[in-house]
């Protein structure tokens, strides 16, 4: 099994990666040249290296997203039992995903710096930390910081599983290892807000962060360890080209469409998660661990809809899988906005049945928008890819703000709905407005990595 998953982490990198470099993903250096600092990894024959990696790998990228998931079904009870505002609980969300959009900023880079190992200690240390004040919260506000503080070094795991990932693996593998760790991922992010909603109802909301801070240091010890550093050594005199690219990108239409539409398409999910709880919570007087099962509905029709996107973008090119993934996301917002005016959606059953439509295609246009804009200027791929990133969470936060005050003011989903199916259309404008009409060729190589950038 381990020969299909990976080789042994040893013998899988260095002298096949050196004949790579020329590609520009890493400096060009000698093969036997170790990474900076690095532990190298133990001769094992039976791959327990590997699969330690992989374990640790999806811990680390999982610990921001399930953080902030799980305590997504308590919201409600939180703004009642603090007795605050809908919106103001809505920040222990929102203020979250902006933590995570200013850490993508910042955590990067002092990995390349300090190395990686360093910088994932501190934040998790600073997760650990933050689920602790989270614990001894007693004012709304106080969590809410400490919401804030748990995002920003979260988002650590999240930067730096894709590095490690990039550090440790042959260039060939390097997608199919990351679509791996994305794979379990999402089954983790669709099981967190029913995780949540169990443990609010058997040991109350405090307990989400006991569980998070325990996770969270058995990762730290993991990564003691188990995890080498693996940063590579920088070329001599090497020029990034950073405002050559920012530059490029930013006067490029096509790049602004792609980018534009993956933002309004991620906005979507943003926005529906921020007001489904209180819709189905409040609203339709179901349980907070009822709604974390139909949360994890639309993730699993998010998840199909990326499987099946990476199987027919080679064949039916980027553009025309961005406008089929349109055609679908609004078609939903149009079915549920009819429910909403009918009554219909005042079920569950009906108002997600209809948004698993919204995200099979949402998916589709997220997937593929990813591949246009890192497609555009391919040697700034990784300046686009972070442009992305930023834009997706700091945008997201205002979405998911504004779909808690629609879902929490509002008695029917109609609101809701009409704002889905405003930024569904948006999507297509900024399509037809701004990216040239051309067939463009996606290779399987090309819609891996788009699949790891919109997830």
């Amino acid at each position: 099994m381990n020969r299909r998953i990976g080789q042994r982490i040893s013998g899988d990198v260095m002298p096949a990666e050196s004949a790579a470099a020329p590609s520009g993903d890493h400096p060009t250096r000698d093969p036997g040249q170790p990474a900076v600092g690095a532990v190298p990894a133990p001769e094992d024959a039976s791959g327990r290296a590997t699969r330690m990696t992989l374990v640790l790998l999806v811990a680390m990228n999982g610990i921001a997203p399930i953080s902030l998931y799980m305590l997504v079904p308590v919201l409600p009870h939180l703004a009642t039992l603090f007795s605050e505002d809908i919106s103001v609980a809505q920040l222990t969300s929102s203020l979250f995903m902006v933590g995570l959009a200013l850490s993508q900023l910042v955590m990067g880079p002092l990995s390349d710096r300090f190395g990686r190992r360093p910088v994932l200690l501190g934040g998790f240390a600073l997760v650990v930390v933050a689920n602790i004040g989270c614990i001894f919260a007693q004012t709304l506000p106080q969590l809410i910081a400490g919401r804030f503080l748990q995002a920003v070094g979260g988002a650590t795991g999240m930067v730096l599983s894709r590095a490690i990932v990039r550090d440790i693996y042959h260039r060939s593998r390097v997608g199919s290892m990351i679509s791996l760790v994305i794979a379990v991922m999402m089954i983790a992010q669709m099981l967190s807000p029913v995780c949540g909603g169990i443990l609010n109802d058997w040991f109350g909301w405090r307990s989400i962060f006991y569980v998070m801070a325990g996770v969270t240091t058995l990762t730290i010890v993991a990564i003691l360890l188990a995890l080498p550093e693996t940063r590579r050594a920088a070329a001599p005199g090497a020029d990034t080209g950073f405002v050559q690219d920012v530059r490029a990108l930013g006067g490029n239409p096509a790049f602004i469409g792609y980018v534009t539409c993956q933002m309004l398409a991620s906005a979507i999910i943003f926005t529906f998660a921020g007001g489904g709880p209180y819709l189905v919570i409040n609203a339709m007087g179901r349980s907070p661990t009822e709604y974390g099962a139909w949360f994890a509905s639309a993730g699993f029709a998010y998840m199909i809809g990326n499987l099946v996107s990476v199987r027919l973008s080679p064949r039916y090119g980027l553009d025309r899988m961005i406008w089929l993934g349109l055609a679908i996301q609004i078609s939903g917002a149009v079915l549920n906005t009819i429910f909403g005016f009918t009554g219909l959606n005042q079920q569950p059953s009906w108002l997600y049945g209809t948004h698993m439509i919204i995200m099979f295609g949402n998916a589709f246009a997220m997937a593929n928008a990813s591949a246009g804009a890192i497609s555009v200027r391919p040697q700034a791929a990784g300046t686009a890819s972070g442009a992305m990133g930023f834009l997706q969470m700091g945008f997201g936060a205002l979405c998911s703000q504004l779909g808690g005050y629609l879902g929490g003011h509002f008695v029917t989903p109609l609101p809701l709905n009409l704002a889905i199916l405003a930024l569904s259309m948006a999507c297509a404008a900024v399509i037809v407005g701004l990216v040239p009409r051309r067939n463009l060729a996606v290779s399987t190589a090309t819609m891996i990595e788009a699949e790891k950038e919109a997830l």
